[in-house]
């Protein structure tokens, strides 16, 4: 057995993940307060939900969603303009979780039904392969700290075709969840921040949730017993009183991250205020070419300003949803007239979004009968 293998079958063993839970219920008991955790990563939802883990934690700690789905935050006006670039005669190369996102009328998908030239790829690499028969195309460049480094060393040392044109929508975590906590929008207990992000910036990004907002954080990996440990040392560091930032997934974060991948960012982009979709403007939280590389960006070469876009339906909460202040649950839309073939908003389109990590796999169907039990 390979050491992936050990260490996914280790990390998904079944007698040690209830052990664990046990403990997280005697620490509780100890605690009695509510304990509210929110992670950021789409990933992390989707093992909560799909390996039940909420069912297996005390009442009085719950496990609250934040912003970390990057297709579920592009904003509406972002996939408009590059639905417009398509009409124009551009070739779109996207992700497969970016094409059914709607916009503000249409998807990519819909789009791409009427003529549209839309490709999906898996990454960059797929761009640039498929860009060598010099069609005109543009790579529709989404995602938070861990897709930027994809591309970034294709624009710093200039090996992107002259027919490639990037349209930059990159978002980053670090300062969202500062600004969140800034905000106070929610009573947190502890952060469960991403391993793929803290991969590339390291764990000691985070440090700034202990001490500056005096919140426990953990960095956790991806399998049940991840975020179970994950769950755990937070409750540990607030019995103690001692809150502080701890790499649980240090087999492969390491607390300065990845230093090449950073130094390739910070080349390529400049930082800017962002909007978030549903959210609204976070302070430095946005990449942008920088001056120098902006013979790469369509919007240089194109008029696509567009400015009548409607990031949020009337009645879908997912701007709600990414904060964590609402669950796809209390959407009247949920599971009704928006479903994962049918998405109303952006939250059910995406394999991260938590709305369609509650569908696929009956996350609702979890709350509701714990709902059921405590009913008696």
């Amino acid at each position: 057995m390979n050491i992936s293998r050990r260490i996914i079958r280790e990390f998904r063993d079944k007698n040690k993940a209830l052990k664990l839970a046990e403990k997280i219920r005697n620490l509780a008991k100890k605690l009695n307060d509510e304990i509210k955790i929110m992670h950021v990563c789409g990933t992390h939802e989707h093992t909560v939900t799909y390996y039940g883990i909420r069912s297996l934690l005390p009442e009085n700690v719950k496990i609250i969603a934040g912003p970390g789905c990057p297709v579920c935050i592009t904003p509406a006006k972002e996939v408009d303009e590059v639905i417009l670039l398509a009409k124009k005669g551009y070739r779109i190369f996207t992700y497969g979780d970016m094409y059914k996102v709607p916009g503000t009328r249409e998807s990519l998908a819909i789009a791409k039904a009427k003529g549209a030239d839309i490709v999906i790829v898996y990454g960059f690499y797929d761009a640039l392969r498929l860009s060598k028969d010099g069609k005109k195309s543009v790579f529709f460049a989404v995602g938070f700290e861990t897709t930027a480094p994809t591309v970034a060393p294709h624009i710093v040392n200039r090996a992107i075709p002259k027919n490639l044109y990037l349209y930059i929508s990159y978002r980053l975590t670090v300062p969202a969840v500062d600004w969140m906590l800034s905000k106070g929008m929610h009573n947190l207990q502890g952060i469960i921040a991403p391993g793929h992000v803290s991969a590339i910036v390291g764990s000691e990004a985070w440090r700034f949730i202990p001490e500056k907002y005096d919140i426990p954080a953990v960095v956790a990996g991806f399998e049940p017993l991840d975020v179970l440990l994950g769950v755990y040392y937070i409750l540990e560091m607030n019995l103690n009183g001692k809150p502080g930032l701890v790499n649980e997934y240090s087999r492969v974060v390491r607390p300065e991250g990845n230093v090449k991948a950073k130094e390739y960012m910070g080349k390529a982009f400049d930082i800017v205020d962002g909007l978030w979709r549903g959210i609204g403007i976070i302070p430095k939280s946005r990449l942008v070419l920088k001056d120098e590389y902006s013979d790469y960006d369509i919007k240089k070469h194109e008029d696509i300003e567009v400015n009548d876009s409607i990031d949020i339906k009337p009645g879908c909460l997912c701007g709600a949803i990414n904060l964590g202040m609402a669950e796809p649950t209390d959407c009247p839309y949920f599971g009704k007239s928006c479903t994962p073939e049918h998405p109303i908003g952006p939250c059910m389109v995406s394999m991260e979004g938590t709305c369609f990590i509650w569908y696929k796999f009956g996350g609702y169907r979890i709350i509701e009968e714990m709902k059921r039990i405590a009913e008696g």
